[in-house]
């Protein structure tokens, strides 16, 4: 009998605890939202219910709803405050509340909050760098807005308070902060030098990412310039340009040397020392920061390769110059020969030309290979950069003769003489 009675009260208990938690308790009301303070840094949700035991939870509309879920005990404030951090960013969410505890579940229906969303900052691009003494002044682009599908919702904030921190990251150094946020989309940074990597922190309620970065750099060019050319022909300057720039991960920046394609390259020449630089060719890097420059010389001159600084979005270079080299220019050899070709009979005139340039008005000294040497023959006036000279072939033979000319002066600069390839006469 009292194995019977004992089971009978076990069923009867177990009965009453089933009917508990099947039963409903009343909904909570009143559901509220706001933020926590002025900082922003968390939502506080409120409500009204008979001081019985809360389950607060997110759900997202069309968003996946995040794992927060938070349990207050019977008595304590009608209210809690859900950190930012909870809610993802860049989606639409209500808050959930019901009478319910972790280990009973939920007794009651759920009430929701208003619908409100999680916007993001927009993402800042095309910075852009402009040197203004030590500083620089950067600016930046923003998209508009990504429209709001919960237009006046109790946790909206005043258009423009997205905050835009700028940092810059250099060599053996972490980031930085290079000023304080700002609302704007302009920033002068004080006293920075290339090469940095400077960066945009864009930050609201919900949460931070970065954008507007631009890679400051130095650079550094070499040239290869010939020491000798022909007056008149165009001459070929090769060079390259190799940039130093600052690589940047988490916890640390470093330089590193890159090459880029694009570089504007001036070639620069210099008539005498202490004259001003004139431009003489341009053009820009290839793969490799590899260049090629073709300039038109005239006289002796100074040439040296010039890398004005660059600003684009996303980039600066600093300018750079390569050593200083002087080509020397010789006389150009237009023409020269035998009129008449150079097979003649004995005792013919021979009429020997030469034409140089530039053009000038000096003398000529035709020369003779007497086996072992040239040898003075006769020297001859050059008229507007020509000059002939007549003699007779007195015997048959194979003679070689040529020209030579004595150097000049071309708008202030030296071109120096030269002769011409031998010049074979066949005389039958």
């Amino acid at each position: 009998m009292v194995r019977v009675r004992l089971a009978l009260a076990s069923a009867v208990v177990l009965s009453a605890g089933v009917l508990t938690a099947c039963s409903s308790d009343p909904t909570p009301s009143a559901v509220t939202i706001g933020w926590a303070d002025n900082t922003r840094q968390a939502v506080q949700v409120s409500w009204k219910d008979s001081n019985a035991p809360n389950r607060i939870s997110i759900e997202g509309i069309v968003s996946s709803s995040p794992s927060y879920i938070k349990y207050l005990a019977a008595g304590e404030p009608n209210s809690w405050a859900i950190p930012t951090s909870a809610f993802p960013p860049d989606g639409n969410y209500k808050i959930a509340l019901a009478v319910g505890t972790s280990q009973g579940g939920i007794t009651s229906k759920l009430a929701r909050s208003p619908m409100f969303d999680t916007d993001g900052p927009q993402r800042p691009s095309d910075a852009v760098a402009t040197p203004s003494g030590k500083d620089v002044v950067v600016t930046w682009k923003v998209p508009p807005p990504a429209q709001d599908f919960t237009p006046g919702d109790p946790l909206d904030v005043p258009k423009g308070s997205q905050v835009y921190q700028p940092v810059i990251g250099s060599n053996g150094q972490p980031f930085r902060a290079v000023g304080a946020g700002t609302t704007s989309t302009r920033q002068v940074v004080k006293n920075v030098k290339p090469p940095y990597f400077f960066q945009l922190r864009a930050k609201n309620e919900w949460a931070s990412l970065t954008g507007g970065e631009i890679s400051a750099r130095t650079s550094y060019t070499t040239a290869a310039v010939p020491t000798l050319w022909t007056f008149g022909h165009q001459m070929m300057i090769r060079g390259r340009t190799v940039l130093q720039e600052i690589s940047c991960a988490e916890s640390r920046c470093l330089a590193q040397q890159n090459t880029a394609a694009g570089l504007t390259v001036v070639v620069l020449a210099q008539n005498k020392a202490g004259g001003p630089w004139v431009q003489a060719g341009r053009g820009t890097t290839q793969p490799g920061g590899h260049f090629e420059v073709r300039v038109n010389t005239v006289g002796s001159r100074s040439y040296r390769a010039y890398v004005p600084a660059a600003s684009r979005a996303g980039s600066l270079s600093t300018e750079s110059s390569s050593k200083t080299y002087l080509t020397r220019s010789r006389l150009q050899i237009q023409g020269a020969g035998y009129s008449g070709g150079n097979l003649h009979n004995r005792n013919d005139v021979i009429n020997a030309v030469v034409v140089v340039r530039p053009v000038v008005n000096s003398a000529a000294m035709l020369q003779f290979w007497n086996g072992k040497t040239w040898g003075n023959v006769k020297a001859t006036p050059i008229r507007n950069g020509r000059a002939t000279l007549a003699f007779k072939a007195t015997k048959p033979g194979l003679f070689a003769y040529r020209f030579l000319v004595p150097g000049t002066s071309y708008l202030g600069t030296t071109v120096y003489g030269t002769a011409t390839p031998s010049l074979v006469l066949r005389v039958r």
